[in-house]
């Protein structure tokens, strides 16, 4: 029989996509006995809330390993808040919370607060299709991983991460090290390859939608096209000629994916909040001048 040459090149990239997240995501990691004794005792220790977290996660369609961006973020703790102000067991600022409706005060609240980390992980791994980015993001927020992915020219992680913050370098490195520990590293790493094979051969070889160079991003109902465009600085008519029946389906389903420029898409991510809070006060989404 014939080999199929595609066959053969998705199994390369998969050999060489492991190779790479191994020599590179776990460089100077601590994957040691002592590392992964401590990371299974906190987990021990917290049987209650790990239950807790991965019964919410699963319902929520997510994977079990996700319990380990709380292990890294908290050691599970809901009282603690970091030096820069990020609060409870999922460690959200308060901008992050207020952008999937968690008050400031439910910071620390186990039930609430989860549950609004799986809408917010379900949403980047909607944007980002793999869990490596996911965790990065869920770090520096997605304005910092649009940027990267601009500097590098690359939405690959094991390619664009260079341009992170270090902080959110060494986040990744120490998610990894818990999927290690709980046995779950093996998952992760083949999500990623999972992901990078979709991009060369669906993305990059045509058989998606061709964006004509527009980034794309989730939007729900709160967000009114007007001030987006105000932020933009960019013409109504102009954005909705990008998204077209945009209008209609946030009035239908409540959400959206919002196209942009991808020189226009990090503004975006980053003034996101803002945009978020003056269309709460001043008026419904699909209002349009």
């Amino acid at each position: 029989m014939k080999p199929n040459l595609k066959n053969i090149l998705l199994t390369a990239v998969l050999l060489m996509g492991s190779h790479l997240v191994n020599a590179q995501f776990l460089s100077a990691s601590d994957t040691s006995e002592s590392s992964v004794r401590r990371y299974k005792n906190i987990i021990n220790a917290n049987k209650d809330i790990v239950d807790f977290i991965e019964y919410s996660l699963v319902e929520k369609g997510l994977p079990k390993h996700l319990r380990n961006l709380a292990l890294i973020e908290s050691h599970f703790d809901r009282k603690i808040t970091s030096g820069a102000g990020a609060v409870g067991v999922w460690q959200f600022m308060t901008a992050h919370a207020n952008q999937y409706g968690l008050t400031e005060q439910n910071r620390t609240d186990l039930y609430k607060s989860t549950k609004t980390a799986t809408v917010s992980l379900a949403s980047l791994y909607k944007k980002y299709n793999n869990w490596v980015t996911v965790v990065a993001a869920y770090n520096c927020g997605e304005g910092n991983i649009a940027k990267a992915m601009a500097a590098a020219n690359s939405s690959q992680y094991h390619i664009f991460y260079k341009y992170l913050p270090e902080e959110t370098i060494n986040h990744v490195k120490k998610y990894l090290n818990a999927c290690y520990a709980t046995g779950e590293l093996q998952s992760v790493l083949s999500n990623y390859n999972s992901s990078r094979m979709n991009t060369v051969f669906f993305v990059n070889g045509g058989s998606k939608k061709d964006l004509g160079g527009l980034s794309e991003t989730e939007i729900n109902a709160g967000f009114n096209l007007n001030i987006i465009a105000d932020e933009l600085d960019v013409e109504v008519d102009k954005l909705l000629s990008w998204n077209p029946g945009i209008k209609e389906e946030l009035q239908q389903t409540g959400e959206s994916t919002l196209y942009l420029p991808k020189d226009l898409m990090p503004d975006f991510l980053l003034r996101k909040t803002k945009i978020l809070s003056r269309s709460m006060k001043e008026g419904n989404t699909t209002n349009t001048k």
